[in-house]
């Protein structure tokens, strides 16, 4: 897939979300989406992990349809892996009804994600002055607090989503001077105010 080809997402259900429910297996396809295809091994080194459990957690991924074989990169016995999607959708709705078990990996999943983000803020933050003053200035970090509806509110991150969209569509080729892979999260929630 080239960077400007629709995305291909993965909408979790409670089949699919025993196969990734795990910090691991997370980082894993993270890794692979924005890195593109690895080994175990090369994975376990970029990960601190050991490539016996790197090995272990492709293979679950791979049983769920997240990962696959990357044939065109493998030299001999090397066994090469690349996401087969490059994000995921999880929408509440489908975890409605479901028993304990699943509702505690969708929180496990949930509170796993905001752990990501938490994390790759902190580097950015402790690595920023490794990068050129125009990044620095084309960052952002900032939040708002209001009103609004949950309808409003819907609206809101469709917008939101729907911006990130346009930019995604209009970005740049690994060749393009001066351009990078960005990260953006959004986050909307309502608050206690009592």
């Amino acid at each position: 897939m080239t960077e400007h080809e629709e995305r291909k997402q993965r909408r979790l259900d409670p089949r699919s979300l025993r196969g990734l429910a795990h910090p691991l297996r997370m980082q894993l396809l993270d890794t692979l989406r924005r890195s593109g295809p690895a080994t175990a091994s090369q994975l376990a080194e970029r990960l601190g992990e050991s490539s016996g459990a790197t090995s272990y957690h492709l293979r679950q991924l791979a049983a769920h349809g997240f990962v696959e074989d990357a044939p065109e990169h493998g030299k001999g016995r090397e066994r090469w892996w690349r996401a087969v999607d490059q994000g995921i959708v999880f929408d509440a709705e489908d975890f409605k009804g479901v028993g304990p078990e699943v509702r505690g990996m969708a929180e496990m999943y949930l509170h796993e994600v905001a752990n990501t983000h938490a994390r790759e803020l902190a580097t950015w933050l402790s690595t920023r002055d490794r990068w050129s003053e125009e990044w620095s200035r084309s960052t952002d970090m900032s939040n708002a607090t209001f009103r609004l509806t949950p309808e409003l509110a819907a609206e809101l991150v469709a917008k939101m989503h729907a911006v990130i969209e346009d930019y995604r569509s209009r970005g740049t080729d690994t060749d393009t001077p001066g351009s990078e892979q960005v990260r953006i999260h959004t986050h909307l929630f309502p608050i206690e105010t009592k």
